[in-house]
């Protein structure tokens, strides 16, 4: 039997060993020639002979590591400098001092990393947008605080805000119409999380408010605005993905004008309800005049820039099939450039809108909203936005916005399909009323026939 086991268990490699030697040694009852080795020695009693077994516990690689541990060993000083020193040995040597003395205290300036490469392009001149301070501005400002809304204007930075919100004058009525403002329903948090895009995201936002619709309604009749756009964050979360609550806002605005006796043209910017043609057909047969779903970018370029759960088909299906639900709403959407694409991508992209009859393009100008957002890799010329502008329109789209800091809800657009929509509207009721002198026509005819 081991009278001792105390074997260091870094070295149990080395029982089998001793076990061996033991064996041989009681078979021979010779005594072993190490039993005068010194203390590090490991004692074997075996029968009534005592046995001393010597195991080296020599660790060569291990006392190599610690030797070199210690002479690596590092302290603040590896780390930090003084204020009034100009090399690391004098640090220390006055470090020493002062830790010993206690009279001084070290001062510890952090040494900053290397500098990045600098991969965010300088801003062009031409970007320059008006600054958001006029009285206009902050009177919708306070309506969109007081009735607890949220604008797409402010959530997604939209260098126009200024612009937009500060048109016209300063009180209700007439004064207003000059002023836009596109409010963003459904809260202020996207279930997606797009590349370019500056609004919060979570998988789970909170729950839809049910006095939206008429908190929205409000808002509008105290602007005094006679066109508005609707839009509205992703809800994938949601069951019908939010286009009930869409459709809900919609006809309470028209509502409430009718009450009033007024009239308002309604824009919805929509998301792509995952494809659900469905979802897309309860917004589509709201009551809207416009119908707005962004395609952002050119094909080659969807998965980097949109979330997975968007697609460039699935987008082109939203818009067509909203032509076939509502035969009197336009369609329209937007194109960001600067991400990458090609002069090729773009026609493309073009070509493909007016094959399902989309009315309205935009083109503006990506700008990166913040350092963890997607960089920008062009700045596009304003000339080259123009030659875009005439490109478009000479495919045929009924009106196309273009420049730097146009953007798909931008006033200009609206304005012109404000007129649009009434020029329609005329010709719808000419010829209403063309038909009806024919009907009376054929009808005075048919008597004096008779």
């Amino acid at each position: 039997m081991l009278a001792n086991k105390a074997i260091n268990p870094l070295f149990k490699s080395t029982t089998n060993i001793v076990k061996s030697t033991l064996s041989r040694l009681s078979t021979s009852h010779a005594p072993s020639p190490a039993s005068s080795s010194s203390s590090s020695s490991s004692t074997t009693r075996h029968s009534s002979q005592s046995v001393t077994v010597t195991v080296t516990q020599t660790k060569p690689r291990l006392e190599a590591l610690r030797a070199q541990l210690a002479s690596d060993s590092a302290d603040i000083h590896d780390f930090a400098i003084t204020g009034n020193s100009n090399n690391d040995s004098s640090n220390r040597n006055s470090s020493s001092q002062e830790e010993s003395s206690g009279s001084e205290s070290l001062t510890v300036v952090r040494r900053k990393a290397a500098p990045r490469p600098a991969k965010i392009l300088p801003k062009p001149s031409w970007l320059k947008a008006q600054p958001a301070t006029s009285e206009n501005y902050l009177t919708l400002r306070s309506t969109v605080r007081e009735l607890g809304l949220a604008t797409v204007c402010e959530e997604a930075k939209c260098p126009n805000i200024g612009e937009c919100w500060g048109g016209g004058g300063g009180g209700e009525g007439e004064e207003h119409s000059a002023a836009t403002a596109t409010i963003m329903i459904m809260g202020d948090t996207c279930t997606r999380g797009c590349s370019f895009c500056a609004v919060k995201t979570s998988r789970k936002p909170g729950p839809l408010d049910p006095n939206e619709p008429e908190k929205v309604a409000e808002a509008i009749r105290k602007w005094g605005l006679d066109y508005v756009v609707l839009t509205s964050v992703d809800r994938d979360d949601l069951e019908d993905q939010g286009s009930g609550h869409f459709r809900k806002v919609v006809m309470k605005l028209k509502e409430k004008h009718l009450e009033v006796g007024r009239r308002i043209l309604v824009e919805a910017l929509t998301p792509d309800f995952r494809g659900d043609l469905t979802l897309v057909e309860n917004v589509a047969t709201s009551g809207l005049d416009v119908y707005a779903h962004n395609i952002e970018t050119v094909e080659r370029l969807q998965r980097r820039v949109r979330d997975h759960r968007a697609g460039y088909a699935q987008s082109l299906s939203v818009l067509e099939h909203v032509k076939k639900m509502n035969h009197e709403a336009l369609t329209k959407t937007s194109i960001m450039l600067g991400l990458g694409e090609t002069e090729d991508d773009i026609r493309q992209t073009l070509r493909d809108l007016r094959n399902i009859d989309v009315d309205v393009v935009t083109f503006g100008q990506y700008l990166q909203p913040s350092k963890r957002h997607l960089p920008v890799k062009e700045y596009v010329t304003p000339e080259r936005f123009q030659e875009w502008q005439v490109e478009a329109e000479g495919m045929g789209f009924t009106y196309v916005a273009s420049g730097p800091l146009v953007r798909s809800s931008y006033k200009a657009g609206e304005f012109f399909l404000k007129n649009l929509i009434k020029q329609r509207e005329k010709k719808k009721e000419e010829e209403e009323k063309k038909e009806q002198r024919k009907f009376i026509g054929d009808d005075v005819v048919a008597s004096v026939s008779s």
